[in-house]
């Protein structure tokens, strides 16, 4: 079971979303937020495997909520669920250390592929965003090519072999099938490429791997 905990400062959206989340047998909505101190509070208290955020909530907005939750509970998934796409908010929540970023307006069953993805240790972003996040990496490719390359040599072969299966999107349970392994040890290597390239979250990792040529976005 999928625990969730959803923060929305409106109450129309977060029965909205609950309803989305309820159909799934899955998942289990553990707890409910009007502003992003309250998500906070709340996540302490209820340990969820996922947190749902929108952006722009009083007190203290999602982002904010998302870099507080990222420290104080690095376990615990992030994902950023709003109605603004702009690139600043998208750089932003990944900056933060967010594992997904979907759309208020995208599908239904977007929603709740998005909650499994993270929930079992993979990135998810809206198809959307993950369109322009490949045109932005594509157009200053060659600029950052070699940077990446560089950060990637600390890693060993085992690890550079778990980071490409990262950027292709695969969860901690895909990566352990495919090398055949346990799924702990993917979660060990992960956890040491995450502290190597000192980086905050699957997706930046997955970004530094394409960057490398390690995989190619699609």
């Amino acid at each position: 079971m999928i625990r969730v905990l959803l923060a929305d400062d409106e109450a129309m959206v977060r029965a909205g979303v609950r309803a989305i989340l309820d159909t799934d047998p899955g998942i289990e909505v553990v707890a409910e937020a009007v502003d992003g101190r309250e998500a906070v509070e709340l996540a302490r208290a209820h340990q969820p495997d996922v947190v749902l955020l929108d952006i722009r909530m009083p007190r203290l907005d999602g982002l904010s909520a998302a870099a507080e939750l990222r420290h104080a509970m690095p376990d615990v998934a992030v994902v950023v669920l709003t109605t603004f796409d702009e690139d600043e908010y998208v750089a932003r929540a990944l900056g933060e250390g967010a594992d997904g970023f979907l759309l208020k307006a995208s599908d239904p069953r977007e929603l709740l592929i998005g909650v499994h993805a993270v929930a079992e240790g993979a990135a998810y972003l809206s198809p959307r965003i993950a369109r322009r996040v490949v045109a932005d990496l594509r157009g200053g490719r060659l600029t950052r090519h070699d940077h990446a390359r560089k950060r990637v040599a600390v890693l060993t072969g085992r690890e550079r072999e778990v980071l490409a299966l990262v950027g292709e999107g695969l969860s901690n349970q895909d990566i352990a099938r495919r090398l055949t392994v346990t799924e702990g040890t993917v979660k060990a290597h992960v956890s040491a490429i995450l502290h190597r390239l000192d980086v905050t979250n699957r997706v930046q990792a997955a970004i530094l791997a394409y960057e490398a040529g390690l995989t190619t976005a699609k």
